[in-house]
């Protein structure tokens, strides 16, 4: 009996820690709490740090892709990191004759399936310290390790460092990162 009563309270601890897990919330972006029952679109929009992103998701007519089923892994560049851009450059690719343009570089931000930072990190271990990426766009996107923080190089040689990672979503994940990438 006195077993039985062990293993019972080793059980009911062990579903309290699974329990608790299981409502961690997600880390918060730009001071907003993200939901992970919301799609990677919706969470997007109320992130304050993500004004242009959502402008551009919208303007490249991406709505309705990111808040399907997915799951999608998205590299979401902050407003400061568009701010990085030349002067204008934002402006430009938002008119609906450069929709094209604008697609391929946010689809560029796009990978299919749901990768954790722990996962990424692990792909750049096993693929000794670089993994290559397929994004939605078709180009590769590189990862790597700087220290503790995934280190992304995009088709030009330019990098943007994940600032925030793991922030789940009904159809996939968000890292948040401090520069835009470009494609070919």
């Amino acid at each position: 009996m006195k077993k039985q009563m062990m293993i019972l309270a080793t059980m009911a601890l062990a579903f309290c820690a699974g329990t608790a897990s299981a409502q961690m919330k997600d880390p918060m972006v730009g001071g907003a709490e993200m939901f992970p029952s919301k799609t990677i679109v919706e969470n997007a929009m109320n992130s304050p740090i993500h004004k242009t992103l959502v402008a551009a998701v919208k303007g490249a007519g991406l709505v309705d892709t990111l808040n399907g089923p997915g799951p999608f892994t998205v590299f979401a560049p902050t407003d400061e990191a568009f701010n990085q851009l030349p002067a204008g450059t934002v402006d430009n690719l938002v008119k609906p004759e450069n929709k094209a343009t604008l697609t391929k570089i946010l689809t560029y931000h796009v990978v299919p399936g749901k990768i954790s930072a722990k996962q990424l990190a692990s792909m750049v271990k096993a693929e000794g310290g670089k993994a290559t990426l397929k994004t939605v766009q078709g180009e590769p996107l590189i990862a790597s390790m700087a220290g503790s923080n995934i280190v992304l190089t995009d088709a030009k040689g330019g990098t943007a460092t994940v600032t925030t990672a793991d922030v789940f979503q009904s159809n996939g994940v968000i890292h948040v990162i401090n520069a835009v990438l470009m494609p070919n």
